[in-house]
């Protein structure tokens, strides 16, 4: 009893007005925006014509879309034809062309199944990918690493829908790769990567660098004597990687393997920027493209097929999945931005003439193959590639000047800005009040918050579009709050809980960095904790909030899942990436694509921007993670 007694004053005395407040006001709005328009996907996969039941799961697994058995295993097949060729003499003859056709009717699973097999096959390639360019780049110097250093970097800069748009541009019937096989090389065959393999390749490009960024800050905090003593030992080369130092960064590359799979499967715009390419529906066989045009097609609730609920259900259990693995083998604190290394030198050696080739022979392919859609990008916005076919053929700044011309692009624009910045400022009292509660107040729970604050980095957006639309479409029908009248506010508070772990990671460093004794001492000389938190800890912290503040801005203007499937609502009410979206996916309109593409250049120019800001702030290296 005793020690019951002395807990609730410890606990009473925890809860002054300060921490009160803020605690209110971190419940409300995770609780509100975030677990409640969730959890309501749940009510909805679970309830049949009132009644609790699982006859939509079995309408969903029962329907051949869904699962296909048995699946179709053409990954390719090679068509041949004829084409007219010229001769110098000005004749026309015919000659055999071979297409290898990759993707195009196959792999087909059905929708569920597609989306665990395309993020698999990306897990494991930019696993692969990275967990090697992150060694090369952690233990050896050589010529050029710090040009390497930055370039693999720039897939991380999303242009959302425009890169797989380029990418489609490249691989396509009448694209830049058969351009060169044609006419350059005069090959009697062709290529065209479609479907699946196309939405792998593209994501494995934009993906890998996550693992890159994880995989590398593992291997500079590896203790350098834990590898030495195995050399002493006998371990030299693969099998030093293989016992000691792959082992120890294995906490890295789960997690960086583990957001890769959950970016992968929420992902629209490899999906929707290829189909705007190709202009079919053979990319669109994922869960998150099924679900996001069952809910963009509907404006009342009762259009959309119950089995959206019920994927958009297995979609976020795979998430949680997801989650649960992070936190049992590395901290997320990590996600946040990287760290900056041990306190000792880490193990680099020079290259010999053989190591440089083999090197060189790896980074050079991929950083040209990595950087090439961000580069279409641009050549988009600034030529007529879009309309010219295979290569661009003339230099304009006409797409450019769309940017401050057109309306409908000046309103995405003001939409975007002004969405994003009254989410930021949400999100930085929700940011502090969070962290400064986890780290410290001693109160009873504060593990829950620390969680609820950090699992938005792993939710699907296109889960948290849906719990919106079932929940405010029906709580708040009608109203102003109502998404198919509205969406604009809803978009405000999307940003915030799914951009809000950012700026939460980063004051939460900051306070661990910032001994509690000075909050201590100035509340003994009589300072509240009121005064305390804003004349010592918010100054004392001002960098990371300041930092936290402008990835998290960024990122909100990036936003693609919540932005499309609110945006669908009232589309002049639509951000950026909406309109992005639009272009890429239905327009017709000549030169439309490369106002998409201007578009993306002005998203760049932000995350550049920020990138550089953050880490001149910060004073370290900040990790972007595209979602």
């Amino acid at each position: 009893m005793p020690r019951f007694s002395n807990l609730l004053r410890s606990v009473k005395r925890e809860f002054d007005s300060l921490t009160t407040t803020q605690l209110i006001f971190v419940l409300f709005i995770l609780i509100f925006f975030l677990l409640l328009p969730v959890f309501s996907i749940l009510y909805k996969a679970f309830i049949f014509q009132g009644h609790l039941s699982i006859q939509q799961f079995e309408q969903t697994f029962s329907d051949p879309d869904m699962i296909k058995y048995p699946p179709n295993l053409q990954f390719f097949k090679l068509m041949h034809r004829y084409r007219f060729e010229v001769l110098p003499n000005g004749s026309r003859i015919l000659v055999p062309l071979t297409t290898l056709v990759i993707g195009a009717e196959g792999p087909d699973f059905g929708y569920i199944f597609n989306s665990i097999f395309v993020s698999t096959c990306v897990m494991i390639f930019a696993s692969i990918i990275g967990t090697i360019a992150a060694f090369i780049m952690a233990r050896y110097n050589f010529p050029g690493k710090n040009i390497f250093r930055v370039l693999l970097f720039i897939p991380l800069l999303a242009t959302p829908f425009v890169n797989a748009y380029v990418i489609g541009k490249v691989l396509g019937e009448g694209g830049l790769l058969n351009y060169i096989l044609r006419h350059v090389l005069h090959a009697p065959f062709t290529v065209v990567i479609s479907g699946l393999p196309a939405v792998i390749l593209i994501q494995t490009l934009s993906f890998f660098p996550i693992v890159y960024m994880n995989v590398l800050s593992s291997i500079i905090n590896i203790d350098p004597s834990l590898e030495e003593q195995a050399e002493n030992l006998g371990a030299h080369g693969f099998k030093l990687f293989r016992t000691i130092t792959f082992p120890l960064s294995l906490p890295g590359l789960a997690a960086g393997a583990t957001l890769v799979f959950v970016f992968s499967m929420e992902d629209l715009g490899a999906p929707i920027g290829l189909a705007g390419a190709f202009g079919d529906g053979l990319h669109n066989k994922l869960m998150s493209f099924y679900v996001y045009t069952q809910f963009q097609q509907a404006f009342s609730l009762e259009q959309v097929s119950p089995s959206a609920y019920v994927v958009a259900l297995i979609m976020l259990m795979i998430a949680v999945v997801a989650f649960m693995i992070i936190k049992k083998y590395v901290s997320l604190r990590q996600y946040a931005m990287l760290a900056k290394g041990g306190r000792w030198s880490p193990r680099v050696r020079r290259l010999g003439p053989l190591g440089m080739l083999a090197v060189y022979a790896f980074m050079i392919p991929l950083v040209i193959i990595s950087c090439f859609p961000q580069i279409g990008v641009v050549v988009l916005a600034l030529t007529n590639w879009a309309t010219s076919g295979a290569i661009p053929t003339s230099f304009t700044l006409e797409y450019m000047r769309a940017l401050v011309t057109k309306p409908d692009v000046v309103t995405a624009i003001r939409n975007s800005v002004t969405y994003a910045g009254l989410a930021i400022l949400i999100t930085i009292i929700l940011g502090t009040s969070a962290a400064y509660i986890v780290i410290r107040r001693k109160i009873p729970g504060r593990d829950i918050i620390d969680v609820m604050t950090t699992i938005p980095i792993v939710i699907p957006g296109i889960i948290v579009a849906v719990g919106y639309l079932i929940f405010f479409g029906s709580v708040f029908f009608k109203t102003f709050m109502d998404p198919f009248i509205n969406p604009g506010a809803l978009l405000v508070f999307t940003y915030t809980v799914r951009r809000s772990p950012f700026l939460t990671r980063s004051v939460v460093a900051g306070l661990q960095q910032t001994h509690v004794s000075l909050e201590e001492a100035a509340m003994n000389l009589g300072a509240s904790r009121v005064k305390t938190f804003f004349s010592i800890v918010i100054p004392l912290i001002s960098a990371n909030v300041i930092g936290g503040a402008i990835l998290s801005f960024v990122y909100m203007m990036n936003e693609v899942s919540t932005s499309l499937l609110l945006g669908a609502h009232n589309p002049a009410q639509g951000p950026i990436t909406f309109l992005m979206s639009q272009v890429i996916y239905s327009t017709g309109t000549v030169g439309a694509v490369s106002i998409a593409a201007a578009l993306g250049v002005l998203l760049m120019v932000l995350q550049i921007t920020a990138i550089s800001l953050s880490n001149y702030i910060l004073k370290q290296r900040v990790a972007f993670l595209g979602v």
